[in-house]
């Protein structure tokens, strides 16, 4: 029997296409802007009833961010918000699977957006990293997909992420629910073979995640259609804006069923986000949460002035620390240098970025958060997609480009409520730039001026004297994988088999003469 809270149960989803028309002000969009779904309004669309028209830029408050566009305030009122997963409608199963997972009261942001999207709102949720945004929006997703089973090449909910770290860690993050409640949820990323994930696709999944260039490939070669798409999620749509993947993205979502619903989840928003705001979200409830409001109570933010050099020795001593920490760096080439470089000194490191396939990022990762790897090196393909627990410590090695890289490369620690603190490296030449940076980003830090070997520079991060003895990462994944896969035919060599292998002797044996 479907979930009651499934999409065509519910009564506010009609009059979908008129009220996507009425948010650029009661007229149609201009079809020269490149929109499939601009050229179906030929004349200004009704108001839903019941809810009063706003002309643009009418119903909206200043941003809390500089560079941030003001939040759409909700027209309809919003449903209060709740205290615990149990006042919710979801499904028995769900409510089961979060009690194992360990997870009985909800964040702010599942606890403020799920009762709304869960009756069918759209839904605009800003919040820093770490906040509970992946539930916020796959509970509700998976609440009201469940009982249904999709066409092959046919998904009936979308995740869309920007990148394939963000990817793996939303399916790792919503598998034990999507199992709970019987669904079938697939990934869809670059760097992995595209024959098998079409071949998973072409056996039906009810959910998709994925990143927008290989989702529009599997399109382009017929193997993915997107008009049964009655739920979509954009997750990090700001860092999707900033790659480039704005025109993808506005291309699948004029594919998804026009009536569906809308949820866009980000640490940041920004104007071409506003943009997609609202194209795609009608009346969303929203729920903003200042992305330094969270790192204010639960985040130390340190600027260390240094000397040019002695910031390579100062690096080096923070990375000798006890436990785990991330160092961000500009360029791959500056990334697979620091790394050799640690490695010679003794400390466990290992690199992240771009340039390495998949299965290797995806080994990397592994070997950090197991603490096989103690430092993790990248660039900021890690600052979006990578949970690790216990991790308290973000080194900026080179300062970001601007506040939004500060913030998601801050998010990588103090997550989910713990305590952790973020450094970065700043020399003589680059004060004035990252004064106006944390000024961007509202973040208040603390400035010392450190050199290497001094006891500001140990008290602040845990630095100390590396052992100077080269060490060398293996790959403990692929070594066990090899392991377990010989124990098996060591177990199958009983009598018969070694009669074989005599037999096979002798009969080369007997050919060879």
């Amino acid at each position: 029997m479907p979930y009651q809270g499934r999409f065509s149960m519910n009564p506010t989803r009609t009059n979908r296409r008129s009220s996507r028309a009425r948010r650029t002000g009661g007229h149609a969009f201009d079809p020269s802007a490149g929109s499939k779904r601009g050229g179906r309004f030929a004349s200004p669309a009704p108001s839903r009833p019941g809810r009063p028209s706003r002309s643009a830029g009418q119903g909206r408050r200043p941003a809390a961010v500089q560079g941030e566009f003001a939040l759409p305030e909700t027209i309809t009122p919003a449903l209060p918000p709740v205290e615990a997963f149990a006042d919710l409608d979801m499904p028995g199963p769900l409510r089961a699977t979060l009690s194992a997972q360990g997870v009985s009261v909800p964040f702010p942001i599942q606890g403020a957006t799920l009762p709304n999207t869960l009756a069918g709102r759209d839904a605009l949720g800003r919040g820093r990293t770490g906040s509970g945004k992946t539930l916020a929006f796959g509970l509700a997703l998976l609440a009201r997909t469940a009982g249904q089973r999709a066409e092959p090449r046919q998904p009936l909910a979308l995740i869309l992420v920007p990148t394939r770290e963000l990817a793996q860690q939303v399916t790792d993050a919503l598998t034990p629910y999507a199992r709970s409640v019987k669904l079938r949820l697939a990934t869809v990323v670059g760097g992995m073979s595209i024959g098998r994930q079409a071949h998973v696709l072409r056996g039906g999944a009810e959910v998709v995640v994925a990143t927008p260039g290989r989702l529009k490939d599997l399109i382009d070669r017929g193997d993915c259609r997107l008009n049964q798409v009655a739920i979509t999620v954009l997750d990090e749509a700001d860092q999707m804006a900033d790659m480039g993947f704005m025109p993808q993205v506005t291309a699948l979502l004029d594919q998804v069923r026009p009536e569906g619903q809308r949820m866009l989840f980000s640490a940041t928003l920004d104007r071409n986000v506003d943009r997609l705001v609202r194209r795609y979200l009608t009346d969303p409830v929203v729920h903003s949460v200042d992305p330094s409001a969270g790192a204010v109570t639960t985040m130390e933010h340190h600027v260390l002035h240094v000397h040019g050099a002695d910031k390579y020795r100062t690096t080096t001593e923070i990375a000798a620390r006890e436990g785990r920490v991330i160092m961000f760096l500009d360029t791959k080439h500056a990334v697979d240098r620091l790394t050799q470089d640690l490695l010679n000194s003794g400390i466990r490191a290992a690199a992240l970025h771009g340039g390495k396939s998949q299965p290797q990022r995806t080994r990397t990762l592994a070997q950090f958060k197991t603490g096989h790897v103690t430092v993790l090196v990248a660039t900021n393909v890690a600052a979006r997609g990578i949970h690790v627990d216990n991790l308290d410590l973000v080194v900026n090695v080179d300062p970001p480009a601007d506040h939004k890289d500060y913030l998601h490369r801050s998010g990588r620690t103090a997550r989910a409520g713990a305590s952790g603190s973020v450094v970065t490296l700043v020399t003589p030449h680059q004060r004035r730039d990252m004064t106006r940076l944390m000024t961007t980003a509202g973040i208040v830090s603390r400035t010392t001026q450190v050199r290497s070997g001094e006891e500001a520079l140990s008290r602040i991060t845990g630095a100390r004297t590396p052992s100077g003895v080269p060490v060398t990462i293996g790959a403990p994944v692929a070594a066990e994988r090899r392991k377990r896969n010989a124990a098996p035919s060591r177990g199958r060599r009983g009598p018969a088999s070694a009669a074989r292998r005599a037999t096979a002797r002798r009969s080369s044996f007997d050919a060879a003469a």
